[in-house]
């Protein structure tokens, strides 16, 4: 199933699923729609953090995929808490990460810059991407998102305009909405059974857009609908990663899941790490979330 075959899906919720009393209606039905079809994760223990062996079997994976021990070596996942149960109150989030055209809506409705930065900017983030071939094409211009990729997951957004989105798509919808948690990331992604990965507790390239068999670009969200987590949610590995409410380290904000340009190990559960929150890259979206109502 890609997302063509999803389309329909949410066209019809935004005619139909979504009340007219609703304020934002018919400002932001791309936005409404993707709202309503939030997926709700019950209050209840879940299998959080990892095992030294899961560890271990996450750098073989990285290895085994990119041909290198890079992970390994730089101890990627050591910091990874120990495996462990938690317990968790209901909530929801979304099936899938905000998208460029549901963000233009907010873009378009408040009259914002949208997402964009020059090479020059770019060069002084410090990042590896080439900037002509990796990123210009994901950069904003007059306020309208690249073409051909209104379907693809938003990238290049500050973790303050991720946090401003999901507070504006909940003004539209009448009800709070806000950036997940980690461990409401991690939940959502793993299922109550503590899954390595979203679909299972091995790395299966077919499942995600990563490195090892994606084209190298973002792709339509809900592509790898084989991927989808116990609980539903699609793209929580692989595509993008994805901003959280949580504080990492100095200053920094935990970010979960993996991105287009990632290899085996990443995108489990349990494997995060932290971004400045100012930062405008091509591996980072977001997805919202809510409290249960």
């Amino acid at each position: 199933m890609t997302r063509s075959s999803l389309v329909p899906v949410l066209v019809c919720a935004a005619c139909s699923s979504v009340q007219p009393h609703h304020p934002g209606t018919q400002v932001a039905p791309l936005s409404l729609a993707a709202d309503e079809h939030m997926i709700t994760i019950p209050a209840g223990q879940y299998i959080a953090g990892s095992t030294v062996e899961e560890r271990t079997s996450a750098y073989d994976d990285y290895q085994a995929t990119s041909g290198k021990d890079t992970a390994r070596t730089a101890h990627w996942f050591d910091s990874e808490d120990d495996r462990h149960v938690a317990h968790g109150l209901a909530y929801r989030i979304d099936m899938m990460p905000v998208t460029e055209a549901e963000f233009a809506e907010m873009v378009t409705a408040t009259q914002m810059p949208g997402p964009a930065i020059d090479e020059d900017g770019w060069g002084k983030q410090g990042f590896t991407q080439d900037f002509a071939t990796q990123v210009a094409r994901y950069v904003w211009r007059d306020g309208h998102p690249p073409r051909s990729y209104e379907d693809h997951p938003v990238v290049l957004v500050t973790w303050d305009e991720a946090t401003r989105y999901c507070k504006w798509r909940g003004e539209q919808r009448g009800e709070p909405r806000r950036l997940p948690s980690a461990d409401e990331y991690e939940e959502a992604s793993r299922g109550s059974g503590g899954l390595a990965y979203p679909w299972g507790n091995t790395y299966e390239p077919d499942k995600l857009n990563s490195a090892v068999k994606g084209p190298g670009d973002t792709t339509p969200v809900g592509t790898y609908i084989t991927g989808a987590s116990q609980f539903g949610a699609l793209d929580m590995a692989g595509n993008v990663f994805e901003w959280t409410s949580t504080p990492y380290d100095k200053g920094q904000i935990t970010v979960k899941g993996s991105a287009w340009e990632d290899f085996g190990g990443l995108g489990r559960g349990a494997s995060r790490h932290g971004r400045p929150p100012g930062i405008r890259h091509a591996i980072v979206g977001f997805r919202c979330a809510a409290d249960s109502q």
